[in-house]
Order: structure tokens, then sequence, then C-alpha cells
């Protein structure tokens, strides 16, 4: 045992407590300790924007919605973000009017950046995030009409705008997938995507017209870095959205270049190719945000029609009905032949075997 004297006097260290026993010995250490400090929301923002996300669109909407946090919360300082907090923020935000949809984007953002603040030291508790049920809202898509005449309307003013809507409709990629394409991504009638949202790489065929709008024009300089690496996001959209309202679809707030996106998918799905292919297309993470566009599939069910319309007892045969979707597991196969009885199975002599 330490005596009174060992321990006023710090023994056997200033950062060390010693208990002692017969068969124990255990140490605690107290140099770890580190005071927490109150920060502001925008301060943690300010601190850890650079390293969670990427500079871009998603880390401009991710900046203002940041903002507007912050600003619902007064600026208030904070060491520990409680649950009472966050409900009254998304209470807040309902309020003026945001959707369920909006409100789980803004709290994605506030999510990460908490936890990253959480792992540093710089608050010392977090809430329970719960996502906002989402309605699942129509899905707008190009009909090929419309694309003709917006496409026209788009090469008018830029063939490189145009190569690129013909590029993001054939391929389903994202905008900004499209843009960061060098041509080492271009390989044997294939393209790969390696910047992407999920983080992983995808790579997929082309089509004859995307094989044939990825070659440049022949032009005097030097050659870009990529195929589409002239324009950025902002002078495409612009182009767009001029292009859009003299084809009379300026009003169409669904219109924005990710229908095209929203176009390929419904293609996929409407032709016949399965959900899970239309995923490895798309490169969506999960299975889940590809079944908006399940629905799209209606020549899956239009053996239901047939059942539907012909009467119980009509078209059976031997007292089992037929059916549209008759399984091999359910449905005999006439080529099987019937199951023989115990006398019939009992082989008979045949050549060269003794009679009994």
């Amino acid at each position: 045992m330490m005596t009174n004297e060992a321990i006023q006097e710090g023994y056997p260290s200033d950062h060390f407590a010693v208990f002692s026993s017969h068969n124990s010995k255990i140490k605690y250490t107290f140099d770890k300790i580190r005071e927490v400090k109150s920060h502001r929301v925008g301060d943690l923002f300010s601190a850890y924007r650079d390293i969670l996300w990427d500079d871009g669109r998603h880390k401009y909407n991710v900046s203002s919605f940041i903002g507007e946090i912050d600003e619902i919360l007064l600026g208030e300082r904070f060491s520990a973000f409680d649950q009472s907090t966050l409900d009254n923020l998304i209470g807040t935000l309902r309020q003026r009017g945001n959707s369920n949809a909006t409100i789980n984007r803004k709290m994605a953002a506030l999510s990460k950046l908490l936890r990253k603040a959480y792992k540093m030291g710089d608050i010392h508790s977090l809430p329970e995030f719960r996502r906002q049920k989402e309605r699942a809202g129509r899905i707008r898509f190009l009909e090929r009409d419309e694309e003709a005449r917006l496409f026209a309307a788009i090469r008018s003013r830029s063939e490189d705008a145009y190569r690129l809507s013909v590029f993001l409709v054939d391929s389903g990629c994202r905008l900004g997938e499209a843009l960061g394409l060098i041509w080492n991504d271009i390989q044997e009638n294939r393209v790969s995507f390696w910047i992407t949202k999920s983080g992983r790489s995808r790579t997929i065929p082309m089509t004859e017209r995307v094989k044939e709008v990825i070659k440049l024009p022949p032009t005097e300089g030097r050659r870009p870095k990529g195929p589409f690496t002239k324009l950025t996001q902002a002078q495409y959209r612009a182009i767009w959205n001029d292009a859009k309202a003299e084809v009379g679809l300026g009003a169409d707030d669904q219109v924005v270049p990710h229908i095209l996106r929203h176009t390929c998918a419904s293609r996929l799905v409407q032709g016949g190719i399965d959900i899970r292919r239309v995923q490895m297309w798309l490169g969506h993470q999960t299975l889940s945000m590809t079944m908006r566009y399940a629905h799209l599939a209606t020549n899956d069910l239009d053996g239901c029609v047939t059942v539907l319309e012909t009467p119980r007892g009509c078209g059976a045969a031997n007292g089992v009905e037929s059916s549209a979707f008759s399984s091999p597991l359910t449905t005999p196969s006439a080529s099987k032949p019937a199951r023989k009885s115990k006398s019939e199975a009992v082989k008979a002599p045949g050549k060269g075997s003794k009679a009994n």
C-alpha cells in the first residue's frame, strides 16, 4: 500500500495514481485530458470543408446548407450538439417549407461535419440523426421528339455542348463525370468513369453515336485533356437554359441537364433491361435508387391481364390451370413420364436372366 507521504510527494510519478494489492497493480493516466472549447457551426465548416468535400457544385450546395443552419442557430456556440437542438432545427426548416428530401440533404451535410468535429475532439456528444421519410416523386424524362428539338437548339449554340448532350443521354452518366473524362478513360469502345459520386469506378460500352461525338472535330492547336474539357458546368448549364427556353420548355423546372440521366435509365428499363443491369450501368450505390424506374417495366406485367381476363376453369388441362407465369417447379412437364406404380416398377426378366 502507498503511504500518505508517498501520495503527497507524487510518488512514483505526477502522472500516475497507483493501486496495489496482493494480486494486482493498476495505473491510471491523467496526461491525456483535454479541454473542449465551444464552436459555431460556421467555424467547424471553415475548419473541415476542404477535408470533407471536394471542390465543385456539391461543395457549393453544402456551403449554402451550413450557412442556413448557422443562421437558424443564431451563431450559437456549443461544445455538445444535443437532440433538442437538432429537433428544433428540423422543425424550423419544415416551417420554412423545406420538403423531407431537402431536409435530409441538409442534415446529411450537418451530420458529416459534426461527426468529423466529434472525432477531432471539438465537441463531446452527437445527436441521433434520423432520415425523414421521402415521397417517391414523379421522374421526368425526355421523349424522343423533345430530345431532337432540344439538342438541335443546343447544337445551334455550341457544337461542344451538343456532343456532351448526346454523350450524357446515351451513357446516363452525371455531368461532372463526363466533364472529368480524359482520353485514357476511353479504351476499346468502352468508357470508364473513375471520379464518381459514390466513389466507385465503373466501365460501360459505348453506343455508335457516342463513339462519334467523342471524336473532336479537326482544329488547330493543342489537343485538350479530354473530350469535353473545353466546357465547364456553368457554361453548359447556361447554353442548356437558353436552348430549353427556345423550344418551349423554359417553364418546366425538371428539364435540367440531370434529366438526361433519367432519360437513359427510363429507356433501358422500358427496353427490357433488368434492374440489376441498369443499376450497374448508372453506377447506383444501392438498388433502391434504381428501383425508382422499376414502374416503367410494364411489359413484365402484361401476362397478368391474360390471367385476369381468362375465366376460372377455362383452359385447364387435367385439373391444372394454365398460367402465363407457370413455374417449372409447379407445372408438370408434358415430356416427363407418369410415375409407375409399385407393381409396374418390378423389373421384368430380360434376356439371359434365370427363371425362378
